[in-house]
């Protein structure tokens, strides 16, 4: 009966070049055991084990085939070897197929071998099979109930495992460190504060924080949840801080927009002596990315090549990456084209995305070419950064053409940025009506992305009030304290000479209470960052940045004609202001650098 399920297993014994390969460091060789007949059973486990253990899941299933073949009836060790194997194959069709032999075999009732299966479908993602598994098993203990639980959540069915987590509580079995780790996972993915602290509690209270991966994992899932100041104090409370710690408060200040926080608390573990890793590395580069610290890239580039972690693909993706965002395309092309790069879709679609942000349209079509001569396929990502670079380039042609490929030859379905492309696209270059068009058409409802750039359009050419207001109605109820979409508002009506409008929209900013964000920008000098903002006056050098400027004030009106004079008028002072002080400051430390060499010199 057994041999009738052979079949489905999809390797044929005849592939196996029994001479030349070993699959166990015994000096035995497959083909010794194949030509002697009448081996035990506890010979073909011991076998099947071996080449199970040793990775080659492919050799398990020849000798188990070879086993039937000498009518030697296998056991519960040998059906959960073969399951093991299954795992790493990622086979769930022969893992029902095992199923079904365990079943004429009458091993189901034995609770390794159901175990097994449960763990097997878990992994292998058959969580309705496993989940029949569970409830047919007459005893479950801790284990059992941890691998299902951590089935649901690896699988993404959250409030599956949160649920079930309460029905073991239920049933009187006592909780672990491997129950608390996959809820804590499931409450993260549910981003819920309340339930996060019902299991921060639950794990006090049972004393299972012994181990650092349950402290990691509350930090991990309060940043998560938006509760850094929780995240903080256990991070705090902390004794014993692994590299996971560290990383994952790191990664939880970077998420929150609390760059300079992850980069001084980066420097602190340093001199804490925690040896830093890939992740680590990865984590803190968005932090350097987001304040312009291009010295710190460089400083991070440098440590990763100490080390010997530059070796990794995810990493120099990663600096591929933050170096074209600090304006670097040359050093990211560099590591693009390097060999130790394994040119994969996520490698190819970064340095697309970086030449799109940096306006060289032609250099990413032209590695558009090259990845789909490379049999790359490529995917919603690649079609974004093409359609960036169209944007940016005014090439409305190419990204209409671009726009119909990525979904009749690629089948890949535009999502909402790639629709906020195409209206900012259509709308800057005039095309208004097509771009409303093109947001009636839309498959799901348009988001802020969408709105923004039509009403943008709308004020950029002067379009009929009535299709700003609509723009702008979606918009305000979609993000009702940004005060930027009532101004942008207010300025088209005021171009369309609506005085009586413009006054209601400046009533309503004023009644809510909304300002504008002020424009933000960073300056490293010498390793320091420094931070200025519009008619910003808290920089430490303000004064004599000021009279530098009053200076160049004076000296351009001396330079000029009266009547062309002024340079920086009443109500343009501050705009410029912000873009002098950067250039300024860049002077100003130079200068103080040098002073500063000299003194030590002569000291």
């Amino acid at each position: 009966m057994l041999m009738m399920l052979t079949p489905i297993f999809p390797f044929k014994f005849s592939h196996f070049p029994l001479t030349q390969t070993r699959i166990f460091s015994a000096p035995n060789s497959l083909l010794s055991f194949c030509q002697t007949p009448n081996y035990d059973l506890k010979y073909w486990n011991s076998l099947i084990s071996e080449a199970s253990k040793n990775g080659n899941s492919k050799e398990s299933f020849y000798i188990y085939k070879r086993m039937r073949m000498d009518k030697v009836e296998p056991d519960s060790i040998t059906m959960i070897n073969l399951l093991r194997s299954l795992v790493d194959l990622g086979s769930l069709r022969e893992a029902k197929a095992i199923h079904c032999a365990t079943v004429v075999l009458g091993l189901c009732e034995n609770v390794f071998v159901s175990t097994a299966l449960l763990s097997a479908y878990s992994k292998l993602a058959g969580l309705t099979d496993a989940r029949k598994v569970f409830d047919e098993m007459p005893e479950r203990d801790c284990v059992v109930w941890n691998i299902m639980i951590s089935g649901y959540s690896q699988n993404g069915h959250p409030e599956k495992s949160i649920g079930l987590v309460r029905d073991m509580a239920k049933s009187r079995v006592r909780a672990d460190m491997f129950t608390v780790l996959p809820v804590v996972s499931s409450i993260r993915q549910t981003k819920s504060v309340g339930l996060g602290k019902e299991m921060h509690a639950h794990v006090i209270r049972n004393g299972s924080d012994f181990q650092v991966s349950v402290p990691n994992s509350l930090i991990d899932m309060y940043c998560e949840c938006g509760v850094l100041s929780y995240a903080q104090k256990m991070f705090n409370l902390l004794g014993d801080k692994t590299v996971v710690s560290w990383s994952s408060m790191i990664k939880g200040y970077v998420n929150h927009d609390k760059s300079l926080d992850a980069l001084s608390l980066f420097v602190k573990m340093k001199i804490d002596g925690a040896r830093v890793d890939f992740i680590t590395v990865i984590n803190v580069l968005p932090a350097c990315v987001n304040i312009g610290a291009l010295e710190q890239v460089k400083n991070l580039h440098g440590y990763s090549v100490k080390l010997g972690l530059n070796a990794l693909a995810s990493l120099n993706t990663a600096l591929l990456i933050s170096y074209a965002k600090c304006g670097c395309i040359e050093i990211a092309r560099k590591l693009f084209d390097e060999e130790k790069i394994t040119k994969d879709i996520i490698s190819w679609n970064s340095m697309i995305s970086a030449y799109a942000k940096h306006g060289a349209s032609s250099q990413c079509f032209k590695l558009y070419s090259e990845m789909k001569q490379s049999n790359l396929r490529p995917d919603e990502i690649t079609f974004l950064g093409l359609l960036t670079a169209c944007v940016n380039s005014g090439l409305v042609e190419e990204g209409r053409t671009l726009f119909k490929e990525m979904q009749k030859t690629y089948a890949c379905q535009p999502s909402q940025e790639h629709y906020a492309c195409m209206v900012d696209l259509l709308g800057r270059a005039g095309h208004v009506d097509e771009s409303r068009e093109l947001v009636k058409t839309m498959p799901f409802k348009p988001d802020a992305q969408v709105w923004g750039p039509l009403l943008s359009a709308c004020k950029m050419n002067n379009s009929e009030t009535n299709v700003a207001e609509a723009a702008a109605e979606k918009l305000i109820s979609i993000e009702p304290g940004n005060a930027g979409n009532y101004v942008l508002l207010s300025n088209i009506y005021a171009a369309a000479g609506k005085w009586d409008r413009v006054a209601k929209m400046r009533s309503l900013i004023r009644d809510k209470g909304l300002k504008k964000t002020a424009g933000c920008s960073w300056l490293e000098i010498n390793g320091r960052v420094h931070e200025f903002r519009v008619a910003d006056r808290s920089h430490q050098n303000t004064t004599d940045m000021l009279i530098v400027l009053r200076n160049l004030e004076l000296e351009s009106k001396l330079s000029r004609d009266e009547t062309e004079s002024t340079l920086i008028n009443a109500h343009l002072f501050h705009y410029y202001e912000a873009l002098c002080l950067i250039i300024i400051m860049t002077t100003i430390f130079s200068l103080i650098s040098k002073q500063d060499c000299q003194l030590a010199s002569k000291s």
